[in-house]
């Protein structure tokens, strides 16, 4: 009998949620060729990065497709956070060598590219218009994900996030449109991850599963995926991190990644979300990094308006929580418990660790109240309580 019990009510409002088709497994990967062609795909912008090209996996796709008889340009010069002019500049190459489908390598940020560089052509219009939900008039061109990173669930979301390099700041762009025809999800690329990248996503998968559960527009549907998500990371986070070579735990980190990909695509997500942005387009910090260090602080936080929510998640994960426990009780150990996995995860940085500095706090904060992904937490923060969560992180060490 599990200690925990999370329940899924019945509701009287509607909801609706979204999900691409996906393939699961190893060796997925190489089904794009068969997917593009399926599509009818006559030339393919292949999107990805310099280290997955070096690696291997981005050519294992390109040959599928050239199997396929797909005619493939390589489109690669993309970084962590994906700039608005690298968008940009994918959009010209896929218009100068009249592709007719986008294929994404690698993790969140191609992925993200990908997406937004779709919109843009069909749209005819810059990247940054598109920024907030449901601002997509028409959707891109047939896309095909492959993931290689196990925690970003942008293979599956109905989100793409832009960095606005004038504003300094990433925009969210939510909208089924972005939502790809095909997801292969494999998990054997993710074997090459170092130890420091499978802690960062796979605690940024867990940051979507449980935003996503306490989230204002969650529902029973989410739910599921939600708490399955926190179970997969309980199990194989720090298995894939110490025994990169171990498929159980890259296998269960992947499936983690694509149940809390469904859960926050239609739940949506937070706080941890909203400020791991505005970090990520001022500073350009790794993003999974930010949610991780951001985590347990905004735990504390929203604690008093989801509290239940909460202690299901800390069960999950191991805390022991009665009943009749006074509440600052029990939000001790929820915090205690999500500081306990990231300390085992080895992610026991502060932001201020990260380069963040007490004069930059304030425009930060500024930032993050306004990020669509703010309207779902569960508590509604004001600038000074979003500066005094930066200033928790940028002090405390797990």
């Amino acid at each position: 009998m599990k200690e925990y019990d999370v329940t899924h009510e019945a509701t009287t409002e509607l909801r609706k949620f979204v999900a691409p088709e996906f393939v699961f497994g190893p060796g997925s990967a190489r089904l794009a060729g068969r997917y593009a062609r399926n599509l009818r795909v006559k030339k393919a912008l292949v999107v990805t990065g310099p280290n997955l090209i070096r690696l291997g996996w981005a050519g294992q796709v390109i040959d599928s497709l050239r199997e396929a008889g797909v005619s493939t340009t390589i489109f690669a010069d993309v970084t962590p956070n994906p700039r608005d002019y690298e968008v940009m500049a994918g959009a010209e190459v896929y218009r100068r060598e009249d592709c007719d489908a986008i294929v994404a390598v690698g993790g969140g940020s191609p992925m993200d590219c990908a997406k937004a560089i779709g919109i843009v052509c069909t749209n005819d219009r810059h990247v940054l218009e598109f920024e907030g939900v449901d601002n997509v008039r028409k959707p891109g061109p047939p896309l095909v994900c492959v993931p290689t990173t196990s925690g970003t669930g942008a293979d599956v979301s109905q989100f793409a996030i832009i960095n606005d390099t004038k504003r300094k700041v990433k925009i969210a762009i939510v909208s089924k449109t972005v939502i790809p025809d095909a997801a292969l999800i494999d998990p054997l690329p993710t074997g090459t991850m170092d130890p420091e990248l499978t802690a960062h996503t796979g605690l940024d998968a867990l940051t979507h599963a449980i935003e996503a559960y306490v989230s204002n527009a969650h529902s029973p549907i989410t739910d599921l995926f939600a708490v399955k998500a926190v179970e997969l990371v309980r199990d194989h986070l720090v298995s894939a991190i110490r025994h990169p070579d171990d498929q159980a735990a890259r296998s269960g980190m992947m499936f983690a990644s694509l149940y809390a990909g469904l859960a926050f695509s239609n739940a949506i997500l937070g706080a941890v979300h909203a400020m791991a942005h505005s970090l990520g387009g001022f500073l350009d910090l790794p993003h999974g990094q930010c949610n991780a260090i951001l985590l347990d602080h905004v735990t504390a936080y929203n604690y008093s308006s989801a509290p239940g929510r909460y202690t299901d998640i800390a069960k999950i994960l191991g805390a022991h929580i009665e009943p009749d426990m006074a509440e600052d009780e029990k939000k001790q150990a929820v915090v205690a418990a999500l500081r306990a996995l990231k300390t085992a995860a080895g992610v026991d940085q502060t932001l201020s660790d990260l380069g963040v500095r007490p004069s930059e706090l304030a425009e930060l904060s500024a930032k993050a109240i306004n990020d669509p992904c703010m309207i779902t937490n569960p508590r509604q923060p004001t600038v000074e309580d979003i500066r005094s969560l930066y200033e928790a992180a940028c002090r405390f060490r797990a």
